[in-house]
């Protein structure tokens, strides 16, 4: 077993205590610098022109940090020992991302930083057209309409929310949370949940109050995340499949069910969500960084999708690894 990790979070965070349940292991030196001369090439190919963006696949799920903490501080809740790797930069990222084929990613801000999202804006303007972005906000403070409209100004197309130790039921019927889900729906702005299985009632009464708003559920609701992948658990998220703005994320495959490559007890789960949801409200991620460390690789993530499933049509993996992301994230 891996040593146990606890980690501060604050009230509002989108905290990986329960969900990663391993070591923090840092890639290589304290910038995870992809050894020698082979990462030195990988890092050139990063940084090179990316060519035509929509010929790739999207990884609708990663995080970027820096260790700069001194342009970007960390929320109070965090110390610089706590980000782990000590640094994960868009360049770090897209050195994983293009050798297998992704040219876009969707980043979604990291709870290191609270609610100050700079860094994950700052990282999509660097890289114009690579990156889209889900925003971490304070529902409750005012004025949430032009926070969010100014955000989508920005380039970011979705918000994460996470109840973060909260009575799930209230969190999802505050006041500010339902402001929040009817701005989505005029905005068309997805609410990104970062949920456990016992939030997908909840969740599902709130897609029936806001049927408009686009909704999209992280890491499959962590199913599995115990290591044991429930019927009872998919029947729930297959559910949401009945409101036509509801999409899953299938993704973060080295913290469920057996946690070890090539992720084919995944298989059955993704077989019937897509009797559910069908392709077009699929989408394929990764979680950066957390899919290359502990021995994890970005490839054996998409290769899951793109070749190990033989369940899945050409049109299938057209639409989970690029084509409904770009729909949700990049429209």
């Amino acid at each position: 077993m891996p040593t146990m990790v606890t980690r501060k979070e604050p009230a509002n965070s989108q905290s990986r205590r329960d969900f990663l349940k391993r070591g923090a292991i840092a890639l290589g030196s304290a910038a995870m610098p992809l050894l020698g001369s082979h990462g030195k090439a990988l890092a050139e190919q990063a940084a090179a022109p990316a060519g035509d963006l929509t010929n790739g696949a999207v990884d609708a799920h990663s995080h970027v940090w820096t260790p700069d903490v001194k342009r970007y501080p960390l929320s109070a809740a965090f110390k610089p020992t706590d980000m782990q790797p000590p640094s994960f930069t868009p360049q770090q990222l897209l050195a994983h991302a293009r050798p297998c084929g992704v040219s876009r990613v969707v980043l979604i801000q990291m709870s290191y930083y609270g609610f100050d999202n700079r860094y994950m804006l700052d990282s999509m303007h660097a890289f114009p057209g690579v990156f889209s972005g889900v925003a971490v906000i304070d529902e409750h403070a005012a004025p949430l309409r032009d926070t969010m409209r100014d955000l989508k100004k920005q380039g970011v197309r979705g918000f994460r929310i996470h109840p973060a130790g909260q009575d799930v039921d209230r969190w999802l019927s505050s006041p500010g949370m339902a402001y929040m889900w009817k701005i989505g729906a005029d905005e068309q702005l997805a609410m990104c949940g970062l949920i456990n299985p016992e939030a997908l009632t909840a969740i599902d009464r709130m897609c029936e109050k806001f049927p408009d708003t686009p909704v999209v559920i992280d890491h499959f609701a962590r199913i599995g995340v115990d290591g044991t992948i429930r019927d009872s658990d998919v029947a729930k998220l297959s559910r949401l499949a009945r409101h036509n703005h509801t999409h899953v994320k299938i993704s973060a495959f080295y913290a469920l069910g057996k946690k070890k490559s090539p992720y084919l007890d995944l298989a059955e789960m993704i077989r019937s969500l897509l009797n559910a949801f069908g392709p077009e409200r699929l989408m394929w991620a990764t979680d950066c960084p957390y899919q290359v460390q502990e021995g994890h690789k970005y490839l054996d993530s998409i290769e899951l999708v793109r070749s190990r499933l033989d369940f899945l049509s050409d049109a299938d993996r057209e639409w989970l690894l690029k084509k409904t992301a770009q729909r949700v994230f990049f429209s």
